[in-house]
């Protein structure tokens, strides 16, 4: 009983502990049909990522043209973060958006419309009045420039005409702004639109603009005022003293306003003051 336990012992000894012949090793183990294949290769390591390198060189000008792009860089820069400025209040939009302010107060309307849409609507009505203007800029400095065919300083005069033009359009019934700014900067009477530098066209145009906005304003607050004013003596007379006139009046001006049709009669009469 003992040899053949012995023996078997022998026998799994040498089945663990000695290797198996080469060819043996690397016979693949078979599969299941419809198995895939395993691997126990280790995937490579990514590569690096690429990052590229920025180098901002700042030295000393060798000829006067280096100075003068530089310069013209610099003012570039300026004039696009000053462009907002520029567009307010050298366009229609100054006077929109205070003739809209002033009837969301006229309506005495706190938060409807928003400030937000308010200045949206300012700025698309601004696109549609400047619109041929903006297209002659397009069409007269931005293009050329564009193309290499004008310089710089040719592509300002052709954007700053169309603008003066406009600007100065706007004054021709009530040029004294214009007289005011030429007296204060001790300048003689202009003739003609050329003699006027843009310097003080801009600065006449903002007063003109406040001037009309604010006469358009009090044309509009008139017939609300009216409507504020009946409701009050209404109040007052049946002894309501206590309630808020503008809770009873806001109502009848939001109907009067709709009646008449008053967001396309205000746009209506804003797009031709500019004409």
């Amino acid at each position: 009983m003992s040899r053949p336990i012995v023996l078997a012992g022998t026998l799994f000894l040498l089945a663990v502990f000695v290797p198996l012949p080469a060819a043996a090793q690397t016979t693949p183990f078979p599969f299941p049909n419809l198995s895939t294949p395993g691997t126990v290769a280790v995937p490579a390591a990514p590569a690096d990522p690429v990052i590229p390198f920025i180098d901002l060189t700042v030295r000393n000008p060798e000829s006067g043209q280096e100075v003068a792009f530089s310069l013209q860089l610099l003012l570039l820069l300026t004039a696009l973060s000053l462009a907002p400025s520029i567009i307010i209040l050298t366009t229609s939009f100054l006077r929109i958006s205070i003739v809209l302010d002033f009837i969301k107060r006229a309506l005495s309307l706190q938060q409807v419309p928003p400030n937000q849409v308010i200045l949206g609507i300012s700025l698309f009505l601004t696109a549609f009045i400047m619109w041929p203007t903006f297209e002659e800029i397009y069409q007269n400095s931005f293009q050329p420039l564009q193309q290499g065919n004008i310089s710089v300083q040719e592509a300002y005069r052709g954007a700053e005409a169309p603008l003066r033009i406009f600007m100065y359009r706007q004054m021709q019934s009530n040029p004294g702004n214009i007289r005011l700014f030429m007296s204060m900067r001790g300048l003689d009477r202009p003739n003609t639109l050329a003699d006027v530098p843009t310097y003080v066209l801009i600065p006449a145009f903002i007063l003109n603009e406040l001037t009309i906005a604010f006469k358009i304003g009090i044309l509009l607050f008139i017939p609300f005022i009216v409507i504020d004013m009946v409701v009050a003596s209404a109040l007052m007379s049946m002894g309501m003293i206590m309630l808020p006139p503008v809770m009873i009046s806001m109502p009848f001006k939001l109907i009067l306003f709709i009646l008449v049709d008053g967001w396309g009669l205000l746009t209506d009469q804003i797009v031709r003051s500019f004409g």
